[in-house]
């Protein structure tokens, strides 16, 4: 297998895990939504009968969306959006008919209004798209009279509020599911970084940087929903006990972006060190190794909502021991990757929660 193989192959396996992690944070919400579409569709057809209720299960989609940030606001603002876009937008095709200029002035009408009502980005988007859709319907789409689509979306916006408002959210559980697969990721790649310094394989050096690089995509979508979530608990009543929690998981997802780029700069110096064929890395290679242990340890902690106490004392452990001048004396070369491997520690060190200076005065003193 050649090396142009092996790290597409990485790479693969890095999608298909971040893959599945997003499929089990989303799954049940994606089912909610879709049984809420249901229900919409349902209510209009049979309950007030619409012979094609579109915009019944679209409004309900739309809303709930598939992801488990559905405070009532969020809801609230797209439900209204949708029925501000398509009782407008059947409001003005009815008086001047459809064509580009109708378009234009759809668009400005939607908009404007959104904006006057509530100052929140997704009503207004969802105004504009949803009287676009209805001027470019055509007028045989519309069933139940010129109320019908209107009636249609507010059903649907209804059924989405109710689901939004009766269903328990915990946002912790997401962000603990994305904690978990990002802080595996970084573990990963240092076992098989690992693997590279000890038996001098060049391929699993390369590797450890490949799937390093791909694993960008998992932190960044962690950073972003504690960042939501964060902003979502500050306004929420009924959230402000997840408070601290949150804000610590947004922390922690900062600090192991920032050992995931040392890693990533661990791994590009090893590579080279490893080209040479002329050092002892097996010492480097076994706290690595430790290394790895203690994040999967931490993964396992920030997953479950525990103190991540096993992690600390196992990374303290590593720390304490990152003397470069007494594990490589006389090789610059190798004393350079134990630099780089004491910055990885303390950002792992900080996210298993020791303060940051406690963490930086547990490396030896040089």
């Amino acid at each position: 297998m050649t090396g142009t193989d092996s790290r597409a192959r990485v790479v693969v396996r890095a999608r298909v895990r971040q893959g599945s992690s997003r499929v089990r944070a989303a799954w049940f919400p994606i089912l909610q939504a879709s049984v809420a579409a249901a229900i919409s569709f349902a209510i209009a057809k049979y309950a007030v009968g619409h012979p094609y209720p579109f915009f019944a299960p679209v409004s309900a989609w739309i809303a709930l969306g598939f992801t488990t940030d559905r405070s009532v606001r969020r809801v609230a603002e797209l439900a209204v959006g949708v029925a501000i876009g398509v009782g407008l937008g059947d409001l003005l095709v009815h008086l001047i008919g459809n064509g580009p200029w109708q378009v234009a002035v759809v668009l400005f009408v939607a908009a404007i209004l959104a904006r006057f009502l509530d100052r929140g980005g997704m009503l207004t988007t969802q105004a504009g798209v949803q009287a676009l859709v209805i001027v470019g319907l055509p007028a045989i789409g519309a069933t139940g009279g010129p109320l019908g689509r209107w009636i249609d979306a507010a059903i649907g916006g209804a059924v989405a509020l109710a689901v939004a408002l009766l269903t328990p959210r915990d946002p912790r559980r997401h962000l603990r599911v994305l904690a978990r697969a990002a802080v595996e990721d970084l573990a990963a790649v240092l076992r098989l970084l690992a693997s590279g310094l000890r038996t001098g394989s060049t391929a699993d050096v390369q590797d450890a940087l490949v799937r390093g690089r791909a694993s960008q995509p998992a932190l960044d979508e962690w950073s972003e929903t504690a960042t939501s979530a964060g902003e979502l608990a500050r306004v929420s009543p009924t959230l402000r006990k997840y408070r601290a929690e949150l804000a610590g998981l947004g922390g922690n997802a900062v600090l192991i972006d920032r050992a995931m780029r040392n890693a990533r700069v661990l791994a590009r110096r090893s590579r080279s060190t490893v080209d040479a064929q002329s050092h002892d890395l097996t010492t480097i290679a076994a706290q690595v190794e430790d290394t790895a242990r203690a994040t999967d340890e931490l993964a396992a902690a920030l997953g479950s909502g525990r103190d991540p106490e096993r992690a600390r004392a196992q990374l303290l452990a590593v720390s304490r021991s990152l003397d470069p001048f007494r594990l490589a004396a006389s090789d610059w070369q190798v004393q350079s990757l134990v630099l780089l491997h004491r910055s990885l520690v303390v950002d792992l060190l900080e996210a298993a929660g020791v303060d940051p200076q406690a963490a930086r005065d547990s490396l030896p003193e040089m």
